[in-house]
């Protein structure tokens, strides 16, 4: 009897640790990589530089709504969004002399600096 009592403690003492595994740890996420988050300054004016030009940018001689600057941007960026997704053949598609959609990396910037919080620095 007691041999049967020991053998059983063995057996499920097995069964028990053989399900513990030391290359599997339980995390709470605080050690996951936190995306860095984008940023007015950081990340975005320069792509308004580089596509909005000259329309947007008074300094280059445009005469629409200047997006050279962090309230502007931020104020407008769900229309900016918009009409960057339109067809080219769509009435308010931008960029305006563009024949071509800017590429979806190129949208999918200013999304995430929306998304982030539209941080200005």
């Amino acid at each position: 009897m007691k041999k049967l009592l020991v053998l059983s403690t063995v057996v499920i003492g097995a069964v028990i640790f053989s399900n513990c595994n030391p290359g599997k740890k339980v995390t709470d996420g605080a050690d996951a990589p936190v995306a860095a988050k984008s940023t007015y300054f950081g990340n975005l004016s320069a792509v308004i530089e580089a596509n909005c030009t000259p329309c947007h940018i008074p300094g280059k001689g445009g005469r629409k709504k200047a997006y050279d600057n962090y309230a502007n941007v931020k104020t407008d960026i769900n229309e900016m969004i918009k009409r960057m997704e339109l067809n080219p053949t769509d009435r308010g598609f931008m960029p305006f002399k563009g024949t071509a959609k800017l590429p979806d990396s190129t949208i999918n910037a200013f999304k995430k600096w929306r998304d982030d919080g539209l941080l200005e620095k």
